[in-house]
């Protein structure tokens, strides 16, 4: 018997019974949605590496080799060598941290303002809801990309800049999520309920309206995490992004993988491979969790 049945007060034998449908629900909902599965996995498996990169990636990721530039993939470099001879897979390795730090800080700046902005604008409506939405309207009227360059070159480039920049910019979508959701919870049956026992707007909001919108919050946060890390790429490419010698899957497409394109033309490829599936996994969970949370999709579904 182990250590945890006989604390729990449960043979294995219960304990094994009780933990079968876990197994069976978590199988059931990767029968379901299996492409959100895949997402997730593929995700786990990026920021798994990003996580564990100062062990798993075989060289530093600053480390050049002049004798070895240009490799094709083989041993010891198993995805080959850039221009400086260091290894490309290694670099993959510490930019996919670069990019989950930069895609998950960004939407923890831009869920954050949506919560703070969305939910007050929905609930009260009127003047405030008119303001947040002349406000959004305004800073979406601006091509994104360029009010990221914009912000940037204000001041110095770096990690964290880039990443309130993207948080700023990817803002308004995410408050007007809130907002609409705020605005359909304010006006259910049991919030008015609330209102007509007395409870305080600001308790209303907590316990009624802040913890409903979660939901497509939630789903919404997991779409903008792929964007997030397509922006951070793209100004990576154009060389507003994480500054150098830290890696970026976006930097790794730039001038000097153009300029060897022909002599090396894996060099664009894997960064290129990296990007696309981290977008599409994130694009996949969020469909997966927009159909799980949804129930009148999940009824079409059944």
């Amino acid at each position: 018997m182990s250590d945890f049945a006989v604390s729990s007060g449960m043979t294995w034998s219960e304990a094994s019974r009780r933990a079968k449908p876990l197994v069976t629900r978590a199988l059931e909902l990767v029968a379901r949605y299996p492409l959100g599965a895949f997402g997730l996995f593929v995700l786990g498996a990026f920021a798994l590496a990003g996580v564990l990169a100062p062990w798993v990636a075989p060289y530093p990721y600053d480390q050049t080799n002049i004798l070895r530039q240009l490799e094709s993939p083989g041993w010891p470099h198993l995805l080959g060598t850039d221009n400086l001879g260091r290894d490309v897979l290694s670099r993959l390795i510490w930019g996919a941290r670069v990019e989950l730090l930069v895609g998950l800080g960004a939407i923890a700046i831009a869920a954050t303002v949506a919560v703070v902005v969305g939910v007050p604008s929905g609930f009260y409506g009127g003047k405030v809801d008119l303001f947040v939405q002349r406000a959004v309207d305004v800073l979406q009227a601006f091509p994104g990309l360029v009010l990221l360059i914009t912000i940037i070159s204000m001041f110095q480039p770096g990690l964290y800049q880039v990443m309130v920049a993207i948080g700023i910019v990817l803002s308004p979508a995410a408050i007007r999520v809130v907002r609409a959701a705020s605005l359909e919870i304010s006006q259910r049956p049991y919030v008015e309920s609330a209102r007509a026992v007395g409870a305080s707007d600001f308790r209303i909001l907590v316990s009624y309206v802040l913890l409903n919108t979660f939901a497509p919050l939630m789903v919404t946060v997991t779409t903008l995490l792929g964007v997030a890390i397509l922006l951070e790429a793209s100004l990576s490419f154009l060389g507003y992004g994480v500054p150098p010698p830290q890696p970026s899957w976006g930097a790794m497409l730039g001038p000097d993988a153009r300029r060897d394109m022909l002599r090396a033309p894996l060099l664009s490829v894997w960064p290129g491979l990296a990007i696309f599936l981290t977008v599409f996994s994130f694009n996949m969970l969020g469909d997966a969790l927009r159909d799980a949370l949804d129930p009148r999709l999940r009824n079409v579904r059944a």
